[in-house]
């Protein structure tokens, strides 16, 4: 399948980095930024199928689909992918007319199955209702094994080391916003790490963004630097668990 190239957009290069890593290893891929970059890269380049952000500035995913259809762009499958979970916005998003839906946090193993689906006729998708989350450890290894299956050790390595280090610099990103009391922006930042530690299975961090990004419109001045020591600590416990690759030795 590796002849075979995604188009990925997504404004939040986090975001981007991760699903890159992610698919990687099995397909060619180049990512937008946003809508419309992603239909000037569509009207001069070929690809295979597309993964969508539904929001997103500048030009929304529903929005960029909508041209894609009405200018007759590509006849290619266009994935959305959202935090909206629910049945009946997976069927509003179909409605739409996008192929498929994705909800966030994204399992690799959904995203991977996803693409194979569209892009091989015949192939049956496996049911995916059943929850294989631990959200009782920091870090959820089924998320490892299920990459296992598509990608090398060392690829799947670099994809947590990468991980650590985009959010140790969006950590210090929040600290900033925090001096300045830019509440929404502190929110945008924790719904990326808890968007893409739940992909990843970090558990550890995907706990604390999620409660963190639940109460930030409510927090007083000091309970914010609570809630950001509390970020700081899971992620030392999340570089201790993958330092030296301690972890990944028994799949070695």
């Amino acid at each position: 399948m590796k002849n075979k190239k995604v188009l990925i957009v997504d404004d939040n290069a986090l975001n981007r980095r991760v699903f890159e890593n992610v698919i990687g290893h099995n397909y060619f891929f180049e990512s937008a930024s946003d809508g419309m970059e992603a239909i000037e890269m569509l009207k001069t380049k070929k690809y295979d199928i597309v993964l969508m952000d539904i929001q997103m500035p500048r030009l929304d995913g529903i929005s960029c689909l909508k041209i894609i259809k009405e200018e007759e762009i590509t006849n290619i499958p266009i994935i959305a992918i959202s935090a909206y979970s629910n049945q009946g916005d997976r069927e509003y998003f179909l409605s739409t007319g996008f192929d498929d839906f994705i909800a966030k946090p994204v399992k690799p193993k959904d995203l991977l199955e996803t693409i194979h689906f569209h892009l091989q006729p015949g192939l049956q998708k496996t049911d995916t209702s059943e929850n294989d989350s631990n959200e009782e450890v920091n870090l959820n290894e089924s998320v490892i094994q299920q990459l296992l299956k598509y990608h090398n050790l060392d690829n799947i390595k670099s994809v947590y080391h990468d991980f650590l280090e985009e959010a140790e610099s969006l950590t210090e990103e929040i600290k900033k916003l925090a001096d300045l009391e830019k509440f929404e922006e502190i929110g945008e930042k924790l719904h990326i790490l808890k968007g893409n530690s739940g992909t990843l299975g970090v558990n550890v961090i995907h706990k604390v963004t999620s409660n963190f990004e639940k109460k930030i419109k409510q927090l007083e001045h000091n309970e914010l630097y609570k809630e950001i020591r509390k970020l700081e600590e899971g992620l030392k416990t999340y570089q201790k668990l993958i330092e030296n690759d301690k972890i990944f030795a028994k799949y070695e």
